[in-house]
Parts: C-alpha cells; structure tokens; sequence
C-alpha cells in the first residue's frame, strides 16, 4: 500500500526543515517538500523528502502539481504573503474531499484570547486594537475554516530563531543587541519544537487533532538581560543588552512591527503553556539548550543566529500587507 502524501510548504524555512528531517524519519508519508529558491532543493532531499517541488504563494500556476495527490498539507507563510495564503486557502478548500488535514503554523494570540473575535478590542488594553500582526494571523487560520478544512492551528509565541537576527551584525562584532523587550518575560518558543508538534499533528491525524487549537511556548519566560547570559555563555563571550526605546524601534522597523512588540513588552506572551509537553511528552526547548543543541536537521540555535532574516532596519517589511483587508 503506498504511502499518504504530505505537503510541506515553506520547507526551506527553520520549521520547515526539521519537520521534513522528522516526517522523512518516521516512514509514514512520502514527504514533498516545496522550495521557491532552486539552490535549497538539494538540502530537502538531503534531509530526506521524496520529492521536490516548485511552489511560489503568488504564483496559483504552481499550486496544482504540488497538490497533486495530497492528503495532508502543512501551511506556513512568512508576514508579509498573506494575500498569497489567503488564495491558497481558497484552493485548498477546492480540494477538501481529497485532502483531509491541514496544520497551520500561527501566532499565540491570533484568536485575541476571546470567545469571540473583534479586532477593535484587545483583551487586556481598554480602548486598543488587537495588532495588525495579530489580525493577520487571525485570517490566515480563519480562511481555512471557512474553506471547509480539517485544521489544526499551532499558535506559537515569538520565535527564539526571530528574536535577535536583526541585531546579529553587532553581537558578532561588538557584542551587543537591542529591542524595546526590556525586563518584560516572554516565554520565546524554538522553531524545532514547533516541527516536532506539528510532526506529532501530522502523524496522528485529523481524527486527533482536527479543529483544535495549540499554544506552544518556551518552558519559561525570560528577559533580554537573561537572554543575553544565555547567549553570552554559549558564545564563551559577554554579550550585553541595550534597551531601546519603542519610538527608535518603530523608526527601525515601521509601525505594525512596533506595534507587535509592544505586545511583547507589556507581558502578553509570559505565559508558559502545557500544549507542547501535552502533544509530545517532554518539555519544550529552552532558550540555552536550543542555542547549542542541534535540531533533527543538524543545526543549532547559534547556527541560526547568523542566517537569513526578513526583518532588517530601515525597511517596512509590512508596509505593504498592512494595507490588505480582509477577504
């Protein structure tokens, strides 16, 4: 009997490898594994897909060969493609009666912690929007359901992968970083451990897990000046944290980002949740581990310090979604 299909979108991404390294371990799926930049398709096999596709969320003329066969989709985009996932949603849905589950990668949040979701009514500030990132992240898992799926929605807390990328140019040189974060504790979450949560998902299926809704932190909040031990001792240097004020992040990053770390420094993502160790057994990553710890697909936290980042200062990486409405 052959084995389901799985398609694995974004799988060049943090979590996207490793959750190709793990499902191509288990033998369960015949995994594909879908790149936009042909240079990463040689490490998607190395890591153990059975195929490689092409696939671009701007580009609908892509979506029909890489969803040829598919049973089981795992979904994640970057901020600023949202239009994209909302399309793809659409396609998706065309497809339900082939494909039987779909595990979104979301953010802690997304639903507003309501029972009922209006985005002009924050849960914890009288008189605030929800932020714009957050509205996103909403109607990403929205378009979803509504397209008829079985979803599975992982609504992760900030990225430890995310968390200092944008500073990495002065911890390697100078030995120092800085965000509005402050003493603020915020339980940051390890890409790997998200992969393995969405592994555990995909593996034991819709019937499992459909329609349910998973928080998945770090084992403890932290603040910057603790992040910056933990970064320090795994370096073998000091390494200091600089606060700096919301009004200079804002100029570095535009307003939507700003607006999400603002989120972040008034204590909203201190929570440390039992979702991870209630889906695989064992506590999340912390903070220190995943720094020198590899993942399944052999690199560590520091590894990812010093790679790719979208968000770099002086330019609005969401200037132009902050524009979209809702479809």
């Amino acid at each position: 009997m052959s084995k389901p299909t799985v398609l694995i979108t974004s799988a060049s991404g943090r979590i996207g490898k490793e959750l190709v390294a793990r499902l191509a371990e288990s033998g369960e799926f015949s995994v594909r594994a879908t790149y936009f930049t042909e240079s990463k398709a040689p490490l998607l096999t190395a890591l153990g897909a059975d195929e490689v596709v092409y696939f671009d969320l701007n580009d609908s003329a892509t979506w029909a060969a890489a969803l040829e066969g598919v049973s089981a989709v795992y979904s994640a985009s970057l901020d600023p493609m949202l239009e994209g996932h909302l399309a793809f949603s659409k396609a998706l849905g065309e497809r339900r009666d082939e494909i039987g589950h779909v595990v979104r990668v979301s953010c802690m949040g997304a639903d507003t912690n309501t029972a009922s979701y209006d985005p002009q009514q924050h849960a914890s500030r009288v008189g605030a929007p929800i932020p714009l990132m957050l509205q996103h992240y909403w109607w990403g898992e929205k378009s979803l359901i509504d397209a008829g799926l079985n979803v599975t929605v992982l609504r992760n807390n900030f990225f430890m992968n995310h968390l200092l990328k944008t500073d990495s140019e002065t911890i390697a040189t100078e030995g120092w970083f800085s965000n509005p974060l402050g003493s603020a504790r915020n339980s940051f979450v390890a890409t790997r451990d998200i992969a393995e949560a969405a592994a555990v998902v995909l593996r034991q299926g819709a019937q499992v897990h459909g329609d349910k809704f998973y928080d998945l932190t770090g084992p403890q909040p932290q603040t910057m000046s603790e992040i910056a031990a933990d970064l320090g001792t795994a370096m073998g240097v000091t390494i200091e944290y600089r606060p700096q004020s919301m009004e200079d992040f804002e100029t570095d990053f535009g307003s939507t980002r700003a607006e999400f770390f603002e989120y972040l420094a008034n204590g909203f993502y201190c929570r440390a949740s039992p979702d991870f160790y209630n889906l695989t057994g064992h506590k999340p990553t912390a903070y220190a581990d995943y720094l020198v710890t590899p993942g399944v697909s052999g690199e560590t936290g520091l590894d990812e310090l010093w790679q790719g980042n979208l968000w770099k200062k002086g330019e609005d990486a969401m200037k132009q979604a902050a524009g979209l409405n809702q479809q």
